[in-house]
């Protein structure tokens, strides 16, 4: 068993991004329930503990429950916001609840450098990001003030005695600055972590697993879709058992322009995978015809993917597994981490596990991985940058950027002002240097002009956005002559589209995708 660090997640939307910070710093992480007792876990192999923010009050009636063992057993412990509340209320602090809201950007000020924050200066004020409404008023006994807030507010407090430490600030996120740092003192001043795990160290523990659990006679089926995700998944599952490994790719008639075609030929000649090519695509559209709740889509996709795949099981002999490329974030999304609190954003169509009668057993190896972690992985694995800096693409695929119904004629409207939207950003350099970029056609018609005659026709809206991860992003500001350019082409180009928009929202509070 590997050594890591524990994250008990208390239903913060951000606790994964605590643990992608961990491993980032060279320790593996796991984000668990914190309904999570210490009986529960080899403490052999725990280095540290941390314990998320979340949005209940600590004295709350309904507050996640905590097993307050853990701060007894002498690991050590960082509180993160509604962590820092938790700790110093079970350690006998007193909190003020809702005097003191803090959100956004804010200014703490170093009172001790010695532990959380070695490196910095003393009196020296540090750039974070708070988002809390209670605080803690009274430190509990043992505990010294580190770091100061507006009106002296405690922003950090520590006790080096027991190895407990709390922050009321989120230092995993991008707009703390510092905050990758301030972990790093925790993991390796305080807690004594080592760093063991690397992209190299994933493969190569994979591997052997994979071809531990599948028995030799027994044959794999993959999820093949042409992303980075699952081609990355084939490619590690084809390294433990070989051509034991049968792909599927399936077209749904939700795929973008020619993309069927090339996406195959790239999987089988480029990279010399067996894959089969499955037409469904009347098949998926004609169960998504009138369908127009985004997550109906979802649900209707994800049942029809698995019959597909169930048939073409089939007619493969001896297959035991299903590889899915599905990633953290998209667990995170769909269902709570683990049994614990973390609220529902929506469903996705690679989570939430098989039908009894399909009598696969899933095979996610991406699962506790995110985005840039599964990149490093493929890197390592030699799978071209072609397929590595592609754009994330959802599973439902098109299904989820028409928004409203389905018709093929919609889909062949938001096909081809994509296409232009994705050509022009490559003409600009800037594909790779964006998240996602894509078109939405969306269930609008407006008057328009064109010719001098008068046109009612439909509305597409651009979107780019800048993310490390996909579980935030900020909108991108794309050159005003780049979006010149293609509005004209898509009105020009596109018979049936006459309004082109730009999308200026970031995550949260919207989410990326549009349904």
């Amino acid at each position: 068993m590997r050594k890591h660090v524990l994250v008990l997640d208390f239903g913060s939307q951000y606790t994964q991004l605590i643990a992608r910070r961990i491993r980032e710093l060279g320790v593996y992480s796991e984000v668990r329930p914190c309904t999570l007792s210490p009986n529960e876990v080899d403490l052999r192999h725990t280095q540290a503990v941390i314990l998320s923010g979340g949005p209940s009050s600590v004295t709350d009636k309904d507050a996640p429950p905590f097993n307050t063992s853990w701060l007894d057993i002498g690991l050590p412990i960082l509180g993160v916001c509604y962590g820092m509340q938790l700790m110093a209320h079970v350690c006998g602090g007193r909190l003020a609840q809702g005097t003191s809201r803090e959100y956004g950007h804010a200014s703490v000020e170093v009172c001790d450098n010695s532990d959380l924050f070695s490196g910095f200066d003393l009196d020296q004020h540090v750039s974070v990001w708070m988002s809390h409404g209670d605080h803690v008023e009274v430190l509990p006994q043992g505990f010294s003030l580190l770091a100061t807030s507006s009106g002296s507010t405690p922003a950090a407090i520590g006790n080096p005695e027991k190895r407990l430490f709390a922050i009321q600030f989120h230092s995993e996120v991008v707009h703390t600055p510092r905050g990758k740092e301030i972990l790093s003192n925790f993991l390796f001043k305080i807690a004594g972590c080592t760093q063991d795990w690397s992209a190299d160290d994933f493969i190569g523990s994979t591997v052997k697993h994979i071809a531990a659990m599948v028995p030799p006679q027994n044959n794999v089926l993959c999820a093949l879709s042409g992303g980075v995700d699952s081609t990355v998944a084939a490619v590690l599952v084809h390294k433990a058992i070989g051509s034991r490994l049968h792909c599927i790719f399936v077209d749904n008639g939700l795929l973008r322009k020619n993309e069927a075609q090339q996406v195959y030929k790239r999987m089988k000649e480029g990279l010399g995978l067996n894959v089969k090519l499955v037409d469904a695509s009347e098949r998926f559209l004609s169960e998504l015809n009138g369908v127009s709740d985004p997550e109906k889509k979802r649900k209707i996709i994800g049942r029809v993917f698995i019959e597909v795949f169930d048939e073409e099981a089939k007619a493969i002999p001896h297959v035991s597994h299903l590889v899915q490329g599905t990633l953290y974030p998209d667990v995170i999304e769909s269902v709570p981490v683990r049994g614990g609190p973390s609220v529902t954003i929506k469903s996705h169509h690679n989570v939430g596990g098989l039908p009894d009668k399909m009598k696969l057993k899933l095979l996610e190896p991406f699962r506790e991985l995110f985005k840039d972690e599964v990149r490093k992985v493929g890197r390592d694995l030699r799978v071209p940058d072609e397929v590595l800096q592609r754009q994330p693409f959802p599973g439902p695929g098109l299904a989820v950027r028409v928004v409203g119904e389905i018709t093929p004629q919609r889909l062949h409207l938001l096909r081809e002002a994509d296409a232009i939207f994705v050509e022009e950003v490559k003409a600009e350099g800037l594909y790779e240097k964006i998240w996602q970029s894509f078109a939405v056609l969306l269930p609008v018609q407006s008057v328009g002009v064109m010719g001098d005659g008068r046109t009612y026709e439909q509305t597409v809206a651009l979107r780019a956005v800048a993310s490390e991860d996909g579980m935030t992003a900020d909108w991108c500001y794309l050159p005003q002559d780049l979006l010149r350019r293609v509005s004209n082409r898509i009105v020009r180009e596109v018979r049936g589209i006459n309004r082109v928009v730009f999308d200026i929202s970031s995550k949260p509070p919207a989410t990326i995708e549009w349904e």
